[in-house]
């Protein structure tokens, strides 16, 4: 067990389900979850091989929080702000998620490891990824994305699992109703094809992503619910907000729209 000298203790937004997350200095302390040990295991592949846009584990304190380094920097809450929406940024998100997953490739995680459940993808799985980089889990510096933090999600999926799960929040594949107000107006179609182009996806993975993303939104819905159900806290107050309507009116509106996006990504 590492320990260092306490300090002030400043809270940070710890997402919808993690709570209690603080800063103390240049370090981040945060409860320790069961896939904790396996989260670890990655972020400490993720230094070793060079990969700077990821936290570092430093411990765990007198309070047996799992210490990380503090990542400088900026998330995009919401409502978003304007350089979050702007199609650069998005090629360099898609650039960003290309070096996290050529970086996690090698990564083999330890006998045994304890992944937190979720959805993925019917293809057997080729990597641990992210599978949840939403705007509030990208670090910007002057305005472009930089790292990844909360890996609370990670698991085995496949890079297009982790693709689909991206592009849900930053196209976005959303019912209109549900987009930031800096999203309404977006080209989705456009910008899956450039989230495409910058992370160069290959054409069958292309011809896939629209299926793994309907795929993903009627597993999300089953897995979120169980998790309200069975689990309470952050996952409840998700799912009493509204979150599985807003998974289905998503659903609906990929289906509605199946064709045009379906063209873009030829």
């Amino acid at each position: 067990m590492l320990s260092r000298t306490a300090g002030l203790e400043i809270a940070l937004p710890g997402g919808d389900v993690t709570e209690g997350v603080v800063r103390v200095g240049d370090t981040v302390r945060r409860t320790m979850g069961r896939s904790a040990p396996a989260v670890h295991a990655l972020l400490r592949h993720l230094e070793s091989v060079g990969f700077e846009g990821a936290p570092r584990v430093l411990g765990v304190d007198e309070q047996g929080r799992e210490m990380l380094s503090y990542l400088p920097g900026e998330t995009a809450v919401r409502p978003l702000p304007a350089y979050a929406v702007r199609d650069d940024v998005l090629g360099e998100l898609a650039g960003l998620v290309r070096r996290f997953h050529d970086a996690v490739g090698t990564f083999r995680a330890p006998v045994g490891a304890v992944w937190v459940g979720g959805s993925s993808d019917d293809e057997g799985p080729e990597l641990v990824g992210h599978c949840d980089i939403t705007p509030e889990n990208v670090i910007f510096r002057d305005g472009r994305p930089w790292g990844l933090i909360d890996f609370d999600m990670a698991r085995p999926t496949t890079r297009l699992f982790d693709i689909a799960t991206t592009v849900r929040h930053w196209a976005p594949i959303a019912d209109p109703m549900d987009r930031d107000p800096r999203q309404r107006c977006l080209d989705v179609g456009g910008r899956l094809r450039l989230f495409c182009d910058a992370y160069g996806l290959g054409a069958k993975e292309r011809r896939r992503l629209l299926d793994v993303s309907r795929l993903r939104f009627g597993r999300s819905y089953a897995a979120m619910k169980a998790r309200a159900d069975s689990e309470g806290g952050g996952w409840a107050r998700m799912w009493e907000d509204g979150a599985g309507d807003r998974i289905r009116r998503a659903a609906a509106w990929l289906d509605a729209n199946w064709d045009e996006l379906a063209f873009c990504l030829r």
